[in-house]
């Protein structure tokens, strides 16, 4: 089984600060991450300064704020991502980028070069945008959540008619943060069938509930390729996008916990059974023993013959090759009965 790709989605828990974006990267490589993942905008392209305020826009305790300017405050500056992405290069994890509009495309292509390109939802209606990322011919992660089906086959359709490279379709949705209930792995299948193409799982539950490091695990078992989570340096502190990330070393057992489940499923085929099995077949099947005393030169009948758990004995299998046989040798009840205790 292919290992699954495992993503560290930052978005803008670094608050703003360079230094505390390439510890969280740091602490995402040194957790097991295989990418982080983060936000370029030029938000003056992005939003209007009067976008409004309200719940879901922003973390916890900044339903209030003017968004525009929060937002404007905590933004890293390009040459400083510049300096970031510089730091995870040294670091060996992968880029993973979601430019939110096109002049920040434009300076990924140009100074970073991403491993990965990220479109979310809100872009899926946006032609120019999808060909642009397109011809960049770098994979490219859809995040479908919040989309209908007929707007990502749209997306997806112009993004192949332009020779974009490999998608991947990520299911899921932040609602900081994001219900049980409105989690729906399953639906990883249909978006499997019906686009062909991988699939995987971004997952948004509450970082301080203990199913947020196993429900991304069980979406394996559904055909993720690629899991995607979000880390913060420290819960407590209540930074943006706070409320679905991990602390690093919550991250670091969410990714023990999926390697633990890739081990698990092993393989889907049939095959010659393994040294494991052959142990636990040996230790665990009966034996054929005497079920009572067996004087030799006695014909061996189905009575004298009995199936228990012993070290030696013939498989129940074989009774019918038993049956009508000679017993070359006295066997007491309890004794295994083996080929050559038979004429």
């Amino acid at each position: 089984m292919n290992s699954t790709f495992i993503i560290a989605e930052m978005a803008w828990a670094h608050d703003g600060s360079i230094e505390k974006s390439i510890n969280i990267m740091n602490a995402a490589k040194d957790s097991g991450a295989d990418a982080i993942s983060i936000h370029l905008t030029e938000l003056s392209t992005y939003m209007v300064p009067h976008y409004g305020s309200g719940e879901g826009r922003v973390s916890a305790g900044r339903e209030n704020m003017e968004v525009y300017k929060y937002l404007d405050d905590i933004n890293i500056n390009n040459d400083d991502w510049k300096v970031f992405c510089e730091a995870a290069r040294k670091k060996d994890i992968k880029l993973c980028i979601m430019p939110n509009d096109m002049n920040s495309l434009q300076f990924c292509e140009k100074n970073i070069e991403p491993d990965f390109y990220v479109l979310s939802a809100a872009a899926f209606v946006e032609k120019e945008f999808i060909t642009a990322v397109a011809k960049t011919e770098r994979q490219t992660i859809f995040r479908v959540g919040g989309a209908t089906i007929g707007e990502i086959e749209n997306a997806v359709n112009i993004f192949k008619d332009n020779n974009g490279g490999e998608v991947t379709l990520l299911h899921g949705f932040q609602n900081y943060p994001t219900k049980l209930e409105d989690t729906n792995l399953l639906q990883m299948r249909s978006l499997k069938a019906l686009f062909g193409v991988p699939v995987g799982l971004a997952d948004h539950i509450d970082g301080s509930d203990p199913l947020a490091k196993v429900v991304p695990a069980m979406s394996i078992a559904l055909g993720a390729s690629v899991i995607e989570k979000h880390i913060t340096w420290n819960r407590d502190e209540k930074g943006e996008d706070f409320e679905a990330a991990l602390n690093p070393a919550d991250f670091k057992e969410f990714v023990s916990y999926v390697r633990g489940c890739e081990i698990a499923l092993g393989q889907e085929c049939w095959g010659q059974l393994s040294d494991a099995t052959k142990r636990y077949r040996d230790v665990s099947r009966k034996r054929m023993v005497a079920a009572r005393d067996i004087k030799s030169n006695k014909v061996i009948e189905r009575d004298d013959i009995t199936f228990k758990r012993a070290d030696v004995g013939i498989s129940p299998a074989d009774a019918e090759y038993v049956i009508g046989r000679t017993a070359k040798v006295d066997l007491n009840e309890n004794d295994g009965i083996t080929l050559g205790d038979l004429l």
